[in-house]
């Protein structure tokens, strides 16, 4: 790596809480399999998942995830194989994460709800040559495989681990739900057979480096074509070690949590969970409560009554669904430690609620997939919403650049650049799109727009690719959503830019009413208290829903998209 840019005495280090180290060592484990197995002989009575009131202790999660990595190794795939995970959060995620790292091989973490064309275009561009599915999803598997290297599917079901109610589970889920289309792959396994087959084997542990892919993490697409970020064991546990020394000092603070407790909402498919809720969990010798729907706000705040929680990483939709879900201000809050918003930018709004209901502030973070994920964060022991992305985290190095990659002045604005133990190596065989987006001296480029402060706190202004051009002002689309989002009678918002004769370019707002009597004057209104007259919404439009991903981000590309068509 070439010399770091002028901030690069890290000036953020001096705003640290006591406690937290400026560096981590992540060259203390091997691979992520060392370290989750010092978990399993330490924590080993320990709960390790709950879902669907059923538990397991990190012993059984050992044993199974033995058994099912010794059947995978059995189908005869080489190490470094890859094999598709595609489920929503339930039990056999986490082992089948655990038996496929163990048996040599890459996860490739695959969303659930995508289409047969989406879902061929990840099993080809990865080469997957197995998949492990839940029955729901096994449709879309029948209709993808055909033109992939997949040769082994193992199929799940909802109740599988769940022991005699799994019985009802599956046939509540199967014939009164209707939530499983019928499917016939040839030579499908039953997940359970699987199991029970790998029993009788002996796992062959592979020799595995820190520099061997664990992960095959795609990006969203949201900004065209997905690519594979190559997560490998040392950037997953660098990014685990370092969000787990940035919460010690809420963590450790008395009263001593007995054991961490952790609301895994997000998709485990997702980076921030994979890391977030998941190894961080593992690590931590916590439980995670695994949440298989996190668009069924009632059925989640049904389950969160029922625990008392410490960690609860999340997306600003999911926050603002449960501020307006009744019955969620009897959630037992008492012990919560931490709440990280992440994914996309927490809301002023937003984040003032949930400090007054659960009486914990509102942690913004910041990271990519590319970045396994955090890079930022606010301090853990932070007691009010700022507005930015936090510091960056130990062992991690931000650089504020223009175009040319020269670093900005402090203050000024420009693309957020990384660099750190978590930053991947590469996207799965594209050097061309890997070149676009690392920087001469080895730092990647975000494709986000920052400020940072004299004390080292980054402001996160908005993606290079949403940027709005009025009359030849930069115009930022968080900012104006979170303008709106502040009126009392708006749910969630949206802002684009939509073509203009007169300015190239004006402020569209799609808006989502709390208050059904809410008007467009109201609001455009309410926007010029706020704002100068060139970030002002022209236009407002009023939808019952905004499209999000399956994380809960808001899609604003596929607002554009429709634009252009309606034009």
């Amino acid at each position: 790596m070439g010399s770091p840019g002028r901030h690069m005495d890290r000036i953020w280090l001096r705003q640290y809480p006591a406690g937290v180290p400026a560096d981590i060592d992540a060259s203390q484990y091997a691979s992520l399999i060392e370290l989750l197995e010092e978990s399993f002989a330490r924590f080993s009575d320990r709960k390790a998942f709950i879902c669907m009131d059923t538990a397991m202790t990190y012993r059984e999660i050992d044993e199974t995830s033995r058994a099912l990595g010794a059947y995978l190794q059995s189908l005869g795939l080489k190490k470094g194989a890859r094999v598709a995970l595609m489920m929503p959060n339930v039990l056999q995620y986490p082992i089948s994460t655990v038996a496929v790292l163990r048996a040599g091989y890459a996860a490739v973490n695959v969303n659930p709800l995508y289409t047969p064309h989406e879902l061929e275009y990840q099993l080809k561009d990865s080469g997957a040559e197995a998949i492990i599915v839940l029955e729901n999803f096994a449709a879309t598997v029948q209709q993808a495989i055909g033109k992939t290297a997949v040769r082994h599917v193992i199929v799940g079901s909802m109740g599988d681990l769940l022991g005699f109610k799994g019985l009802i589970v599956n046939f509540v889920v199967r014939h009164i739900k209707k939530m499983v289309p019928p499917s016939s792959i040839p030579h499908a396994v039953k997940f359970n057979d699987a199991l029970a087959a790998g029993r009788g084997m002996a796992l062959a542990r592979p020799e595995l480096a820190p520099d061997d892919v664990a992960f095959l993490q795609y990006t969203g697409g949201t900004t065209g074509v997905s690519k594979g970020a190559t997560l490998l064991h040392r950037n997953i546990l660098a990014n685990m070690l370092q969000n787990d020394a940035w919460l010690q000092p809420v963590l450790k603070k008395p009263p001593v949590i007995d054991q961490l407790f952790i609301v895994c909402a997000l998709p485990l498919y997702h980076i921030f969970a994979l890391t977030a809720c998941f190894m961080l969990g593992m690590r931590a010798g916590g439980v995670n409560l695994l949440i298989p729907n996190p668009r069924d706000i009632p059925g989640l705040v049904k389950e969160l009554r029922k625990y008392q929680i410490n960690c609860f990483p999340a997306v600003n939709t999911l926050y603002n669904a449960l501020l307006n879900a009744p019955g969620f201000e009897q959630v037992d809050f008492s012990k919560l430690r931490a709440s990280i918003g992440g994914g996309m930018a927490v809301q002023k709004a937003v984040a003032e609620r949930w400090l007054k209901v659960t009486g914990c502030p509102l942690l913004e973070g910041y990271g990519l997939s590319e970045t396994s994920p955090t890079l930022t964060c606010n301090p853990a022991d932070g007691d009010k919403y700022t507005g930015s992305i936090g510091l960056p985290l130990p062992s991690t190095y931000i650089s504020i650049r223009d175009n040319d990659g020269r670093e900005m002045p402090l203050g000024e604005a420009g693309e957020i650049c990384a660099s750190g133990p978590q930053v991947m190596p590469g996207y799965w065989n594209r050097q061309d799109e890997t070149a676009k987006v690392m920087t001469a001296d080895g730092f990647f480029r975000t494709g986000d727009i920052g400020v940072m402060s004299t004390d080292g706190y980054t402001r996160l202004v908005d993606r290079k690719k949403d940027m709005i051009v009025v009359s030849g002002f930069n115009v930022y689309p968080n900012e104006i959503e979170d303008v709106i989002a502040s009126h009392p009678g708006v749910l969630e918002c949206a802002v684009i830019g939509v073509k203009d004769e007169r300015s190239g370019e004006t402020v569209k707002a799609f808006v989502v009413r709390k208050d059904p009597d809410l008007t467009r004057e109201e609001i455009i209104k309410f926007a010029r208290t706020e704002l100068t007259n060139y970030k002002v919404p022209k236009q407002i439009e009023f939808r019952d829903s905004l499209p999000k991903t399956n994380v809960g981000k808001i899609l604003r590309r596929a607002l554009r998209d429709e634009n252009k068509t309606a034009a």
